[in-house]
């Protein structure tokens, strides 16, 4: 299946990288003085592969899928709040939907495999691979087949998408679980380590979540490859968020990376194709204990940490205006040349 993937190619312009920390260093204020909003505008425009980088037309998707995992009782709430959250969506009363609205981003929400049929409406695509995934303490969550769909359908709504940044965000009972199981194999930590609460589990139910996982991995002992690993323990929307990052890395957009889930897509993602962690920035740092395992692993460095663990895109949406503001400053803020303005050699 590997060769259908999107190809992701390293950015490698060490001249344009040069050219744009020059640009941001000249500009009037001391040097290194706007912290990370320097390093944020200088991987904009090597990701766009521009000296005078504009962000243009965000879109916010967000996958939605059931785990035949969440009847273990691994999630605090039943499956019902999947499609019940995808009606909020779209009916504007989420808090991703709010902060889309606040921040003008497109939303789209995707079906990707939820245990319902929705009516057809604007705002709304149906990508359903089936009508969740099977019981990953049984067998595997999704056959080689419906993976390779899941992944394909993903990259195939970026290529329809329009703009040069895009946010993913997901909703699904259960995928707190396919995401730590995924962390868990991909980097080799202890399963313990990239475990929480995810709904809000008290701790009799953290602790049952956590012999259920340490069941499905030890099921699925060996697993290593990727796309038998998306297989065996992933989700339809984690499989088609990954998909989508792909095809999003392979187009030199920008990829603004939400919270755990996303990142475990993103993971997964870079696993196939490492090239794909150039593109993306890490919007903030989730209360999942598991995400912060993830971002050590990949040596990233979230830009928010406010203690959330919603999920939906939101703190991608959160993150979005210091992208925003970085590339203005890049474009705008004047130089000391062109400010007529001594710098600190008092040239």
């Amino acid at each position: 299946m590997t060769h259908r993937l999107p190809t992701v190619a390293p950015l490698a312009d060490t001249v344009l990288a040069a050219a744009l920390r020059h640009r941001m260093d000249r500009k009037t204020k001391p040097l290194g003085s706007l912290g990370r909003l320097e390093a944020l505008a200088v991987q904009i425009g090597c990701v766009l592969g521009t000296e005078q980088p504009a962000l243009q037309s965000p879109q916010l998707v967000v996958f939605a899928a059931d785990h035949g995992l969440a009847a273990r009782g691994v999630s605090a709430f039943p499956s019902d709040v999947t499609w019940q959250m995808v009606e909020n969506f779209l009916a504007g009363g989420a808090a991703v939907s709010v902060l889309a609205r606040q921040h003008g981003l497109a939303l789209t929400v995707v079906d990707a495999g939820v245990n319902h049929d929705f009516a057809s409406r604007a705002g709304l695509l149906d990508r359903k691979v089936g009508r969740g995934t099977a019981d990953a303490s049984v067998g595997a969550a999704m056959t080689a087949a419906q993976c390779e769909q899941a992944l394909q359908a993903g990259a195939s709504i970026v290529r329809e998408l329009p703009g040069n940044v895009v946010m993913f965000g997901e909703m699904g009972i259960g995928n707190t679980s396919s995401a730590s199981l995924l962390l868990s194999r991909l980097t080799g930590a202890p399963l313990a380590d990239c475990v929480g609460r995810g709904t809000g589990l008290d701790d009799v139910g953290l602790a049952r979540k956590l012999d259920v996982l340490g069941q499905v991995l030890a099921l699925h002992d060996g697993v290593t490859d990727p796309l038998a690993l998306m297989a065996c323990v992933g989700g339809f929307e984690i499989a088609m968020m990954a998909g989508a990052v792909l095809q999003a890395a392979a187009e030199r957009r920008v990829i603004l990376v939400d919270g755990f889930i996303t990142g475990a897509a993103v993971l997964w993602a870079a696993r196939v194709a490492p090239a794909v962690l150039e593109r993306c920035i890490w919007a903030h740092s989730s209360a999942e204990p598991g995400h912060r395992v993830m971002t050590r692993h990949l040596g990233v460095e979230p830009l928010l940490d406010l203690g959330m663990r919603l999920g939906e895109g939101s703190g991608a949406a959160l993150a979005w205006p210091l992208l925003v503001s970085a590339v203005q400053l890049l474009r705008e803020m004047a130089s000391f040349e062109s400010a007529g303005i001594s710098d600190a050699d008092g040239a």
